[in-house]
């Protein structure tokens, strides 16, 4: 059964760098195209950053390109979002997910069977 562990988040400054990390239990992880998600309070979830299996295929959202990197470890069933230079239109729980296309990094929630439980990410100005 895939369960989907994140870890990381919490609260920094604005300019400030923050890792996420997203294990996967199952070992058809590297099958798996995964992504990262987010979702603000009164607000729709929105696509941050998607990877193939292979890390062959990898999107990002326009609001996020050129400041966080998505990137994965097979050996290690860990997929990462290391997130940089921060600002506070990026608070929000972020959330990680996998779907069972290999070159499914898709912008799109629905298009998704597993997801993590939420981190959250809170940054001050």
């Amino acid at each position: 059964q895939v369960q989907l562990v994140q870890s990381g988040g919490g609260l920094v400054q604005a300019g400030a760098s923050l890792k996420l990390a997203c294990t996967d239990s199952d070992r058809t992880f590297s099958f798996r195209a995964m992504g990262w998600f987010r979702q603000a309070p009164g607000k729709e979830r929105e696509f941050v950053a998607a990877i193939s299996w292979n890390g062959g295929r990898i999107e990002y959202a326009n609001s996020v390109k050129g400041r966080f990197t998505i990137s994965r470890d097979n050996a290690k069933n860990v997929v990462y979002l290391q997130m940089s230079s921060l600002k506070p239109e990026d608070t929000a729980n972020y959330y990680c997910a996998g779907n069972n296309r290999p070159q499914g990094a898709s912008p799109i929630p629905s298009e998704y069977e597993y997801w993590g439980r939420g981190t959250q990410v809170t940054v001050s100005s």
